[in-house]
């Protein structure tokens, strides 16, 4: 039969769940600046028991930023984990109690890139590690773009001291994220989806308001 394959759940069902199994034992083995590394015995629907350890991470933001010649922005940033320099999106840890993600997604582009928004849109939240972190990331659209003044830019520090900005067409964007030569997840994902965005009905415009 035309179409036929293994039995399986119907394409209706296929949606990610939000499920806790039950835990018996957590505890905390290792205590960092910005995330920790816990241990939990999770009990599986089986009865069996697993010792599983991750990163609890607070989330993150990051911003697709697009001018008015529907370019996009993207930074040059040094990454020790993977010791290398990688090309991504304007992003931070939502690292305030209590700030809406828009909010944090507001100031990194004004603390990374000394830019402001006039349009923000809700582009799509994503995990970035699930098997080895709690990691959220929120990423968002950014249009009407203005550059801060000058007496009221971010002094940046550490890695981020040393961004280096580029402006790229999208689809020139995409290609590097297809062809391997951009890497960095929030890069890849946001892209992508933007690109998915600009052409489905109503284009960019039919995102949710942030």
């Amino acid at each position: 039969m035309t179409g036929a394959g293994p039995a399986g759940e119907p394409s209706a069902a296929v949606r990610d769940q939000a499920v806790a199994y039950p835990v018996g034992r957590s505890e905390t083995v290792f205590r960092g600046r910005v995330w920790d590394v816990v241990a939990d015995q999770v009990e599986l629907p089986d009865g069996e028991h697993l010792r599983r350890e991750y990163v609890a991470h607070p989330g993150a933001v990051a911003v697709i930023a697009v001018d008015g010649r529907g370019r996009v922005l993207l930074q040059r940033q040094y990454r020790h984990p993977v010791k290398a320099l990688l090309w991504e999106p304007p992003a931070g840890l939502l690292d305030v109690p209590g700030e809406p993600p828009v909010a944090t997604a507001r100031r990194e582009l004004h603390e990374e890139a000394d830019l402001t928004a006039g349009d923000w849109r809700r582009l799509l939240t994503f995990n970035s590690t699930p098997g080895g972190a709690s990691e959220v990331i929120h990423l968002f659209l950014a249009r009407d773009l203005a550059p801060v003044p000058a007496a009221e830019r971010f002094r940046r520090e550490a890695e981020e001291a040393s961004l280096v900005p580029a402006w790229l067409d999208l689809d020139q964007a995409v290609g590097l994220v297809m062809s391997g030569a951009v890497r960095s997840p929030t890069a890849v994902v946001g892209l992508l989806a933007a690109a998915q965005a600009r052409r489905a009905p109503g284009g960019w415009d039919a995102l949710p308001p942030a």
